[in-house]
């Protein structure tokens, strides 16, 4: 009996007799730290990448800030000292990351104002085009992907999933030129609907005001949320389609639920995960993505921005740019990451 007594009841429980639920605690710390660290890391190859790769540009910024007249050796000598081009370019890059660390992007050479200043001039002209358009598309593509699925193989499927994919195909830029040629400039039968490009006719105040900017606001718009939507259908169709074979489904149906309450309370929550995953991706990537459609419609918010800076080229407005487009896709990643684990807990343990 004293044997059996002092014998051990069982293996004992891995990290010392730390429990499940208390090494998930402590695992999550670490998994964020992870996260944090890989952000961190990202962030400086993309300010090592922004310095050096827009360097390879054809073209001398001097030559610009000249406007092409004839000037002297000296007058030349002034300016590259003065937006520190005669440096060497070990000595540029490191007073880059210097000034960068501190918020410091540099001076825009054309317009000989701070890039931060400059750049959040443009930033909330931005926000309106691609908030408006992400909130549009997300919400578009969640549903019809949902509807996909729950029909799977039913004409609405095969033509909603056709759509999603030719839409999600087509360039950008031209299906924007194709908007303005058809219902900016109009053909016949179809006259001209909306501006041109812009984002507002000027001397509109009040009321007037916001209705003129939404006026402008409605190609762009369409152009993204034309081009984006399929990502999301897609992905949240096929999400379902796996979840719609599970066990715990079908036991749902036996019990005599109907297939509505099926889909909205079982099969849809469990199917998010990818689609939350894809929102928190495609939040970023439209920031950076918006480029092309901003420039094709005059619309002045960062992409606009972005090609005037490319243009010059204007290396400090460019290298600035080209940081905030790829810490907006890097951060809404890590949100995502940071997230994820609320929404499935074996994540991060």
């Amino acid at each position: 009996m004293s044997e059996v007594a002092s014998a051990p009841a069982g293996p004992a429980p891995a990290g010392g007799g730390t429990t499940g639920p208390s090494r998930g605690r402590r695992a999550y710390p670490r998994y964020v730290a992870g996260k944090l660290a890989g952000a961190v890391v990202s962030l400086f190859a993309v300010l090592v990448t922004s310095f050096f790769l827009f360097r390879m540009i054809p073209g001398d910024p001097v030559k610009f800030m000249t406007g092409g007249r004839p000037v002297s050796a000296e007058q030349i000598a002034v300016y590259r000292r003065e937006f520190g081009l005669d440096l060497p370019l070990w000595r540029q890059f490191t007073e880059y990351c210097g000034k960068a660390l501190t918020g410091d992007l540099g001076t825009s050479y054309q317009f000989r104002a701070p890039v931060v200043d400059k750049i959040t001039e443009a930033l909330p002209n931005t926000l309106l085009l691609t908030g408006t358009a992400f909130v549009l598309y997300t919400a578009l593509g969640a549903f019809l992907g949902t509807r996909s699925a729950w029909r799977h193989g039913r004409l609405g499927d095969r033509l909603n999933t056709g759509l999603a994919l030719t839409l999600y195909s087509v360039p950008s830029f031209w299906l924007g030129l194709l908007l303005i040629i058809v219902l900016s400039v109009g053909v016949d039968p179809i006259p001209g609907l909306f501006p041109t490009g812009g984002m507002e006719s000027g001397g509109e105040e009040g009321f007037a005001y916001v209705v003129d900017v939404a006026h402008h606001l409605v190609l762009p718009v369409v152009t993204l949320v034309a081009v984006e939507y399929g990502q999301t259908l897609l992905v949240t169709r096929s999400a379902l389609l796996d979840e719609m074979g599970s066990d715990y489904l079908t036991t749902a149906r036996a019990k005599g639920l109907r297939d509505d309450l099926v889909r909205r309370r079982h099969a849809v929550p469990n199917a998010l995960l990818p689609t939350v995953t894809l929102i928190f991706v495609n939040l970023g990537r439209t920031v950076a993505g918006v480029i092309l459609v901003e420039t094709v419609f005059s619309w002045p918010g960062l992409g606009g921005l972005f090609y005037q800076a490319l243009s010059v080229p204007d290396l400090p407005l460019v290298q600035g740019l080209f940081f905030v487009f790829a810490a907006a896709v890097i951060l809404m990643n890590t949100l995502a990451d940071l997230l994820y684990p609320l929404f499935d807990p074996r994540v991060g343990r």
